[in-house]
């Protein structure tokens, strides 16, 4: 009995110390503090300044794509998981490696006065996105009557976030975030 209330104690102290943390405690708490679901989300704003460059990065807990624009006019964004993307115009179907297909919208031209401003070097590949943890593939699918659509291929629909930043400079970016994992 002395041995069954020594482990007792024992037991209590090492979860009030935190040494021992029950398990539905661990299960409820977020990845990295993500709490961003995977619905659709958008902004109105359009803007006429013009996409000057698509770039994306890694991160702890997310991969990151980014759209720079010359400007300072915030543009805004439509941005939703879809079965399939499609180019803008001529409607053609834009393949995607990854087990989800991401649509980015955002809702300004990569042209200024006729001439592209932005323009990759290979639609099919628009970043070099090799070894990261989420993205699979970013394509470009166009830029047609004042919007820009971005396909990218991710490793499974997972959460997600998209916001505008301003600067540095006379530049604005749509950003979008995409979770390692829920």
């Amino acid at each position: 009995m002395k041995k069954l209330i020594s482990w007792l104690a024992a037991l209590v102290l090492a979860m009030g110390l935190g040494l021992i943390v029950p398990g539905s405690a661990n299960a409820a708490a977020p990845y990295c503090g993500i709490t961003w679901g995977s619905g659709p989300k958008y902004s109105k704003t359009y803007t006429g300044d013009a996409i000057t460059d698509v770039r994306s990065g890694r991160h702890a807990c997310f991969d990151r794509l980014v759209v720079d624009l010359h400007g300072k006019r915030a543009a805004g964004y439509n941005v939703q998981y879809v079965a399939s993307v499609h180019e803008d115009g001529s409607g053609r179907r834009i393949p995607l490696r990854g087990a989800a297909n991401l649509r980015i919208i955002v809702h300004a031209p990569a042209y200024k006065d006729g001439k592209a401003t932005y323009l990759p070097k290979n639609r099919k590949e628009v970043v070099d996105v090799t070894g990261y943890r989420t993205f699979r593939q970013v394509a470009w699918a166009g830029s047609f009557e004042g919007q820009t659509t971005i396909g990218l291929g991710v490793r499974a629909r997972l959460p997600y976030r998209v916001f505008v930043l301003d600067g540095p400079g006379k530049h604005t970016r749509v950003v979008v975030d995409v979770a390692h994992r829920w």
